[in-house]
Parts: C-alpha cells; sequence; structure tokens
C-alpha cells in the first residue's frame, strides 16, 4: 500500500464523469454506458448479483502509521484525534493521518502478540489492553487524548492462557449488574467489557469503575466453550444489549441484557455455514439497537443477519453483502450508524480464473483464502448500505486500494500457516473498522504487500510478508448518520 492514495467513487448517472486516485489513472473516461461501471465498483442487491442503482460518491483517503500494525483496533475521540492501536504502540494523529506520533506511555508497552484498544464513543476515554506474558493483562486508560495514561493488571487466574482480549464500553441497563439491579455498585458512566478466552471458554467480566477493576463476571457456557472460546469483537448496542461472537461453524451470537449478568446465544443464516479454518465474526448496533452480524460464508462471500429486537430473534435467510464478483473473503469487519446505514470492511479477491485450479495444498481451490496459490490477490474493500433493513437492501462496494494487500494465501489457523518465502501469518486474526460522531468511517488494517510489493510487476507471496499498519477513512461521502447528510473532505486534504 502506497504511503498516501485516494480512491474516488463517483455516481454514474447519464453524464460521463472522470474517475482518478486508486481505482483508476488520471485519464478521463469515455464513452460509458450508463448501466456500465467501472472495474472495482459494484452495486448488488441481497443475493451479491447487480441491481440497477447509481454508486455511492464516495471518497476513500489512507494513511500510513509508520509502524507495524497486525490486529490493529482504531477509534476517534470527540477531538478528532485517530488511534490507531496494535503490538506495544498506541499511535495517534490529530491531523487526519497526515502525521502520527506514538503516545503509547510507559505502563502498557509491552512486547504482546494480542493487544487491543477501545475508545469509549461516549466518555472519550481511551483504552489500551496488552498482554503480558499468557496469564496477566495490563489495562490502560487515558482521558486527555493519549497524553497521560493509568492502568492496572487483570490477573486471568490458575489456568495457565489468557488469549484473545477484548474490551468495549456501553450503557448500563435497569436489571442485572446495572444501575437499579440487584448489585447497584456503578460509579463510571458507561459499563466496561472486558472478555478473553481460556481453554475450557470465553471469560467475560464487568467494571464498575471505568475499567480499573473487573470484580463481576466469569465463564460463559453453552457454545462459548467450543473451538476452545475463541471470540470476536464485543458490541454494546444503545439499549445496552451486548454483543459477542464466538468462532463457530453456525453463525452465532452470546447476547446479555443486564450488563454481562447472564447470557443467552442464538444462532443465524444456517444457509450459509462458515468455512474452516474461519475467524471471527462481528456484531455492529444502530442508533436504535438494531443488530447487524456479518461474518465469511461457506462459498467465502460475506453474508449478514439482523436483529430488529435487541438480538432476541434474527433473519434466519442471510443476505449477501460482497457482490458475486469477489470469490474470496477475509477479515470482515462493520459499524453502524443510524438504522439500516451500514459500512463494512474486509479483504477480497476477484481472481475467478484461480477456483478449481491446484492450491498450495495440490487440491481445487474453492475460494479459502488460507488455501490460495500464489496467483491470488487479495484488496482492502468497502461495502455500505443505506437501506439494510429494507427487504431488498442494496449495497454499494469499493476496491479500496490501489495495489494488493497480501499475494497468495492468508493464515487463518495459526496452527496450520504456510511458509511460502516467510510465514502467511503476517496479517494474523483481524481488522478494525469504527465511524465517528458525525458518522465517518474510519478502517484500520494491516498491509501485507508493502513497499516494494506493492510497486513491482512481478510481485509474489515471498514478497507479501509486510504487516504495515494502514489507516483507510471516508474523504467525503455519505455519513452513516443521516443528520450530517454529506462529509466533506478536511480542509488540510
Amino acid at each position: 500500500m502506497r504511503s498516501t492514495g485516494t480512491a474516488l467513487v463517483t455516481t454514474l448517472m447519464l453524464l460521463l464523469v472522470p474517475l482518478s486516485g486508486c481505482l483508476q489513472d488520471d485519464s478521463p473516461i469515455e464513452d460509458i454506458e450508463e448501466e456500465v461501471l467501472p472495474a472495482g465498483i459494484f452495486v448488488t442487491g441481497a443475493d451479491g448479483s447487480p441491481v440497477d442503482e447509481p454508486p455511492l460518491p464516495l471518497v476513500f483517503k489512507f494513511s500510513d502509521v509508520g509502524e507495524d500494525g497486525a490486529e490493529p483496533s482504531i477509534g476517534v475521540t470527540s477531538s478528532g484525534c485517530i488511534f490507531f492501536i496494535a503490538f506495544e504502540k498506541v499511535m495517534r494523529s490529530c491531523d487526519h493521518g497526515a502525521s502520527w506520533e506514538d503516545v503509547t506511555g510507559p505502563l502498557c508497552a509491552f512486547q504482546t502478540n494480542d493487544p487491543y484498544g477501545w475508545v469509549d464513543p461516549v466518555t472519550d476515554r481511551i483504552f489500551n489492553v496488552q498482554m503480558q506474558g499468557l496469564q496477566t493483562s495490563w489495562i490502560c486508560w487515558s482521558d486527555d487524548d493519549g497524553e497521560t495514561w493509568i492502568g492496572n493488571p487483570h490477573d486471568s487466574g490458575t489456568t495457565p492462557l489468557n488469549d484473545h482480549i477484548k474490551l468495549a464500553s456501553g450503557p448500563w441497563t435497569s436489571s442485572g449488574y446495572g444501575i437499579g439491579g440487584q448489585f447497584s455498585q456503578t460509579f463510571y458512566d458507561q459499563a466496561v467489557y472486558y472478555c478473553y478466552n481460556k481453554l475450557a471458554g470465553i471469560f467475560c467480566f464487568t467494571s464498575f469503575d471505568g475499567g480499573a477493576t473487573f470484580e463481576a463476571g466469569g465463564q460463559l457456557f453453552g457454545l462459548a466453550t467450543t473451538n476452545g472460546g475463541l471470540h470476536g469483537a464485543i458490541t454494546s448496542a444503545p439499549d445496552g444489549t451486548v454483543y459477542v461472537t464466538p468462532r463457530v461453524e453456525t453463525p452465532t451470537v452470546i447476547v446479555s441484557k443486564d450488563n454481562g449478568l447472564t447470557w443467552f446465544d442464538r444462532t443465524m443464516g444456517e444457509d450459509e455455514g462458515t468455512p474452516y479454518p474461519r475467524k471471527n465474526s462481528e456484531v455492529a448496533t444502530d442508533t436504535q439497537s438494531n443488530a447487524y452480524h456479518i461474518w465469511t460464508g461457506a462459498d467465502e462471500g460475506v453474508y449478514m443477519a439482523t436483529s430488529t429486537d435487541s438480538g432476541q430473534s434474527w433473519t434466519q435467510t442471510s443476505v449477501r453483502i460482497s457482490p458475486n464478483e469477489v470469490i474470496s473473503t477475509a477479515f470482515p469487519q462493520i459499524d453502524a450508524g443510524d438504522p439500516g446505514r451500514i459500512a463494512i470492511t474486509y479483504l477480497g479477491s476477484e481472481n475467478s480464473s484461480e477456483l478449481n485450479q491446484s492450491n498450495i495444498d495440490g487440491e481445487p481451490w474453492d475460494g479459502n483464502a488460507h488455501y490460495a496459490n500464489s496467483n491470488v490477490s487479495y484488496y482492502l474493500y468497502v461495502t455500505y448500505s443505506l437501506n439494510a433493513l429494507d427487504p431488498n437492501p442494496v449495497f454499494h462496494t469499493v476496491r479500496a486500494s490501489a495495489d494488493p494487500v497480501q499475494i497468495g494465501s492468508i493464515c487463518l489457523n495459526s496452527g496450520d500457516c504456510r511458509d511460502i518465502g516467510g510465514s502467511n501469518r503476517n496479517l494474523l486474526d483481524f481488522n478494525d473498522l469504527h465511524i465517528d460522531r458525525e458518522g465517518r468511517v474510519y478502517i484500520a488494517f494491516a498491509d501485507g504487500c508493502f513497499g516494494e510489493c506493492a510497486t513491482g510487476n512481478n510481485s509474489g507471496p515471498e514478497d507479501s510478508r509486510s504487516r504495515r499498519g494502514i489507516l483507510c477513512y471516508l474523504g467525503s461521502g455519505p455519513s452513516l448518520l443521516e443528520g450530517f447528510g454529506t462529509l466533506s473532505a478536511f480542509e488540510s486534504q
């Protein structure tokens, strides 16, 4: 990925409009019929097939964070400062990605393989969670845009594993651990949740003091114990409903409606079971507490189920978010604004000619990124929908990156990685996507094809073993919060 770039998508209606930036060269496009879209731009319906609607006017910008950044987390405070957290670093930009500085502080500056960051969208508290060995994590936080930090260790107990750490925050409810519940211990504005896996399953805890201590909680049971308790991010809705996604074959969410005191699970989309190896699914909630659950389906596309009753029931016939032309995907992430307004990012490939060709194991390739051969290239895709709750939703997809994010396979199982010119475990487990208070989308991802790999004409998997931290954000286009209309470019752009 080049250090800066622009992916420009403009609405094609009856007039011809030149495209510039990441998707095309700078020459005008001539004689394009109304129904023909440029390469890398898709407008599709619930089955991934094209629909006759003009694309949204979306402009995406990129910024090189200047550090390695596999498994990154992203968040933006109300001041506009962006926080990109990966490995032992907290990187901050307060000028829309034009420059970055390390504001980690000494408390949580550990060498770690499983960091996690979170910016509370209500209080602006910034969390940096770092593993110190396999038994203890340090949870550090800042209330002044990363200028100063305080923190405490969290000991996971005698079982020698404290892995896949996740943290989030959300409103208190009127029951359970919440205000008016049987405990009534709350004195921080938001409930703070911390989950990790042990060999026995998922363990989740609730903090009453803003993340300083986690006294309430423990092991979740049921489907949460499958596959060693591996799980995705924590999501909390405006009504206080909390979601955790276990890594299981049938898309599933684990739900709490009492700030983590009790949990139940729900399955969905059984028509599109997830492939193996598999990575995390993710849930986003909108301003009215509708929930959107996405995952990579059996045909390697990105699928979604929705809930309009705070996680009690879910659509059982899932919809395909990614275009049918994208035949392989990995690392789907999502956030939502107002009802029906969502953005999703994922790594994807359109190398359909490689389907059924021999993969790196000598078997016919079915699109699973874990087994992709050296001729497959993965790019960063961004999909928007402004009517995702409608019976016939429309999805607007852009191949946002100018060059590949990864060439060749992407390791989706840490115990079964490939060593072709170096391990393809370079991207680790996930990327991240969140919106700010204006509904502008920010994406953090690790770029595996950086520098000479991106500029070379004959780059292969052996060249694609980087993990550079890159920010992608909406330069201009529709906000996911309807009241902000169309967002303009920052003055510095």
